[in-house]
């Protein structure tokens, strides 16, 4: 049975749409068979691997209005061994189109779970919000990743988010749990970096995964060419860090 994993964090710019691409790409590139699911209306999931999200014919949107079964839905094979559930802008009308749908927290998950016994992993790239889109994304996952960005901000924001994920496992997916924390754009040269993550590890009682993510001119030019930096460049630090997080993932659940 396939591991859910959510991506989330409601802060914009933290790398958590970078985590998602290139954790599925990762996990796929190590003989994992992996469907990404773009939750995020912007579509960047969708295009940092390679299909373009202006061009689908179906998308995320037509299985949560009830038009499209999942498996017309998913991309199959966009890269070796990855699949993708694609977005696109009309994703964000479904916020109000959900107004007074009943168990509308749980219409991914019931699509989901008809196919997760095909898959190793499924990565759900979360948009930037706590909004229908989010609830419904942690009420399909078993666990979430939280990218934080090394920077002064960091934890705002993020008890928040502790909580909102605590409310739902409460409320609504008992199964729910905080699976680790991952530093992004660690900039070594810097002490803030360093100082970031003492602070976090100071306050926060929650798993931190070893690997850190560097901040990584190749990890940004990677989505303009529809790639993972995994096959943009292989020798590039962001690579081995992504490579590092996807043994980190493999072996928490082994």
């Amino acid at each position: 049975m396939g591991r859910i994993i959510a991506i989330a964090n409601q802060k914009g710019g933290v790398g958590k749409t970078t985590t998602a691409i290139n954790l599925s790409a990762c996990l796929s590139a190590k003989g994992k068979k992996v469907l990404a699911i773009d939750m995020d209306p912007q579509g960047n999931m969708t295009s940092g691997l390679g299909v373009d999200k202006n061009g689908l014919e179906l998308s995320v949107y037509d299985i949560i209005i009830g038009e499209s079964p999942i498996d017309d839905v998913i991309i199959k094979e966009a890269l070796e061994n990855l699949d993708i559930l694609p977005t696109n802008i009309d994703l964000s009308a479904a916020e109000i189109e959900l107004i007074g749908v009943d168990d509308k927290e749980y219409l991914i998950r019931n699509e989901v779970y008809k196919i997760r016994d095909k898959y190793d992993y499924i990565v759900i790239d979360c948009p930037p919000a706590l909004g229908t889109l989010t609830i419904n994304a942690m009420t399909t996952a078993d666990s979430v990743i939280v990218p934080i960005q090394c920077e002064y901000y960091a934890l705002e924001g993020l008890t928040q988010l502790i909580h909102t994920i605590e409310l739902v496992r409460d409320r609504l997916n008992e199964h729910l749990e905080i699976e680790g924390i991952v530093f992004t754009m660690y900039d070594a040269r810097t002490n803030l970096s360093l100082q970031v993550v003492e602070n976090v590890k100071d306050n926060l009682k929650q798993d931190i995964y070893k690997t850190v993510i560097p901040r990584n001119i190749k990890l940004a030019e990677a989505p303009s060419y529809g790639l993972p930096i995994n096959l943009y460049d292989s020798k590039s630090a962001g690579a081995e860090g992504y490579m590092f997080l996807a043994d980190e993932v493999i072996n928490k659940g082994e």
